[in-house]
């Protein structure tokens, strides 16, 4: 098709799009073409036969209807809706909206108008479709999910393209050679869409950081962080306000404090970590209780609303862990110095305290600002070491602590809470970072100490807020909301894990969490763990941030809120803000202004934890790009259309057997039954097998390892 004829076909659209709008936006009133047309303005004679043959052809496609000569009218009021792009392998998409709709509806790829993936669009849905499907095509992009895509750069002698790693990315972008940004043929890149002209097969862009070499550790790790949409670096500006925060606490500041720095406290984290978030002071009152305190860095005292610092922060949310780095939400100077509570250091923090009893009741509890002086620090293993041997720095202290710890749990999951203890996969790096080995991280009771007295504080400050007000004129907080299960999910879970000989009871929500305690009881060390607890945790809804009062299935607390990590997550800064707000007599903050904040920090927790994914699957190829050819027991972890993932048991990493490699027989997918079943041999391959494999390809750049299947 020539330009001039791709040009004319966008004329044609645009103009049936005003045309369809005009019906729109006079509430559906019967209109002819000379009326289409006075409301657009449009007086040539030529113009409104064109209008003219709009309104027929719409007519004919079922999108208007003729209601009496001439006079036309649309078919469904409720034809334009909104929703986001869900791409498929074949070019086709699905439009997921709010709209009650019986499902998505499906686009065409010839009517996607230069949509991608995870955009926001405005849709025309077709008043007439096939069955029970709704389909539809995109009249507008109302907003790109992003703009910047990871890839390789392949240059020729007049032009460049950039190859994108996003396998929903399907159309590989222009670049001028003006644009090149100094990047080489084959070099890793990431570009920037600038323009996408009308009737243009790709996109134009342009070369905005060049990464690297494929295959080197920081080109990749670098490259899944631009792909998520996190930054390789903080603006000038950003680090000069960092850079020009005083360090010195003043004896003002001080003063407006209660000041624990006379009061037994420590920190406990993992050996490598670099920044400190949270410390615990203990004191033994005269009246036989324990003052415990959750004292949390003050991060809010330095980062100001809206300056350059707090609008990095919430743009980025959250930290983001990668297998061999951690990118920080806040530039160094914040997060591993003034924030940090390293010890032997006057610190400002925001703290939780609590006067327990020997069982763990809260007798007493105060929520404000502190100053603190960390005694020691120390490391996870440090403080196993203490309990189980019971000798070593403040030994008694933390023996209290613990036993305490214990009664918090207990009551926790008498209450109904649910125990995931998943098998967390740490790689044993070289200094190049290459991997060299493969262990699984132990959660012992040091883990534990410190996770329930950080659920105490968050949990408190959660009631402690929702208790301020009535009805309509409670105040606007930020809650960590986790909603119950859906039946058909838990069921689908309940059938699976009964193959195994477990029985989950899903009679009530305390019934559920009880039975499914017992079964993480049951597997904890079995060869379907990983699978089982997977599973399960995918059969719960996802926690989200939001300001409507909401309770926390998981963990069973009506309230709960994340006050105890401010350092990594810009959600715990919103509450120390509000907390301290409220505390000071402040009024309720405006709900719809946080809960746009809350949506954010929801979506960029999510895009953080994809990030940590792909990284962890990199270094899996990585892993075994070595081992090629080389056999080894694994558990089936997943079933589709196409084949099944696979998990190795010795080093849990995850690789595909694909179905046209298994070649004895014509499998299909049994959805129902998470199976793969042989069309005449009728055997089953089931979700939770034990198979034996052999490694048979690995693919760096796509992050992909491929299995075949060892037959006995």
């Amino acid at each position: 098709m020539s330009k001039k004829k791709n040009k004319n076909k966008s004329i044609d659209q645009v103009l049936t799009q005003m045309v369809l709008d005009i019906f729109e936006q006079n509430g559906n009133t019967p209109l002819n073409y000379k009326q289409v047309s006075a409301k657009l303005n449009v007086r040539d004679p030529e113009a409104r036969a064109v209008i003219n043959d709009i309104l027929d052809e719409e007519t004919f496609k079922g999108v208007l209807k003729q209601i009496s000569p001439g006079k036309f009218q649309l078919l469904e009021m409720k034809t334009f809706v909104e929703g986001k792009v869900d791409l498929t392998n074949d070019g086709s998409a699905f439009i997921v909206t709010d709209d009650e709709f019986e499902s998505d509806i499906y686009i065409a790829p010839r009517k996607l108008r230069n949509a991608l993936n995870g955009d926001w669009v405005k849709v025309y849905v077709y008043a007439k479709s096939r069955g029970k499907r709704k389909e539809g095509e995109i009249i507008e992009i109302l907003k790109r999910h992003k703009t910047e895509f990871t890839g390789v750069v392949r240059l020729s002698e007049h032009y460049a393209f950039l190859l994108a790693d996003d396998r929903k990315m399907m159309h590989d972008i222009f670049i001028p050679l003006s644009e090149l940004n100094g990047a080489k043929n084959g070099i890793k890149a990431v570009a920037e869409i600038t323009d996408w002209p009308a009737g243009a097969k790709n996109p134009a862009g342009r070369i905005k950081h060049v990464l690297g070499q494929q295959g080197e550790n920081d080109t990749e790790m670098n490259a899944i962080l631009a792909e998520y949409g996190f930054p390789l670096s903080f603006p000038a500006e950003v680090e000069r306000e960092a850079e020009e925060i005083p360090d010195v606490i003043s004896e003002e500041e001080v003063a407006k404090r209660r000041d624990f720095r006379n009061v037994l406290t420590f920190t406990i984290d993992p050996f490598d970590a670099k920044d400190f978030d949270d410390a615990l002071s203990f004191k033994k009152l005269d009246n036989g209780n324990y003052e415990v305190g959750v004292h949390i860095a003050d991060v809010a005292h330095y980062i100001i609303p809206d300056s350059a610092l707090d609008k990095e922060a919430y743009e980025r949310a959250t930290s983001v862990y990668l297998v061999d780095r951690v990118i920080p939400m806040l530039p160094e100077r914040l997060s591993n110095g003034l924030c940090s509570l390293r010890p032997k250091e006057d610190k400002l923090c925001f703290a939780a305290v609590f006067e327990l009893d020997e069982d763990a009741n809260i007798q007493n509890e105060w929520f404000g600002k502190t100053v603190i002086h960390s005694d020691r620090r120390f490391t996870y293993e440090e403080v196993q070491d203490v309990i189980e041997t019971q000798q070593g720095d403040h030994t008694e202290e933390i023996l209290k602590l613990n036993a305490l710890a214990y009664k918090l749990r207990e009551r926790k999951f008498k209450a109904g809470a649910i125990s995931f203890e998943t098998t967390e996969v740490k790689f044993k790096l070289d200094e190049n970072s290459k991997p060299i080995g493969v262990y699984v991280k132990e959660r012992k009771d040091a883990h534990k100490l410190i996770e329930d007295f950080m659920l105490l504080a968050n949990r408190k400050v959660a009631e402690h807020v929702s208790k301020m007000g009535k009805g309509k004129n409670k105040y606007t907080f930020v809650y960590r909301a986790h909603d119950s299960p859906k039946p058909d999910a838990l069921n689908s879970f309940a059938q699976f894990a009964a193959r195994f000989g477990y029985k989950i009871n899903t009679k009530s929500d305390k019934d559920i969490a009880r039975s499914l305690n017992h079964l993480m009881e049951d597997v904890e060390g079995k060869k379907e763990q990983n699978v089982l607890t997977h599973l399960a945790i995918r059969s719960m809804a996802k926690a989200i941030y939001t300001t409507k009062t909401s309770s926390h299935y998981g963990l069973a607390f009506s309230h709960y809120t994340h006050f105890t990590s401010p350092i990594r997550r810009y959600p715990d800064v919103m509450v120390h803000r509000l907390l301290f707000h409220y505390l000071n007599g402040g009024k309720s903050a405006n709900a719809d202004h946080y809960e746009e904040l809350c949506k954010h920090s929801s979506a960029m927790e999510k895009r953080a934890a994809d990030a940590e994914r792909a990284s962890v699957k990199y270094k899996q190829a990585e892993y075994l790009r070595d081992q090629v050819g080389n056999a080894f027991v694994g558990i089936i972890s997943g079933v589709t259309e196409w084949g099944m993932y696979v998990e190795i048991i010795e080093n849990k990493c995850e690789g595909m057997i694909r179905l046209r490699d298994i070649t004895d027989d014509f499998y299909t997918l049994d959805e129902k039954n998470f199976a793969i079943i042989g069309q005449r041999k009728k055997k089953i391959y089931q979700l939770g097998d034990e198979v034996k494999i052999r490694v048979k390809n690995v693919d760096l750049t796509k992050k992909q390892i491929d299995f075949t299947l060892i037959n006995d």
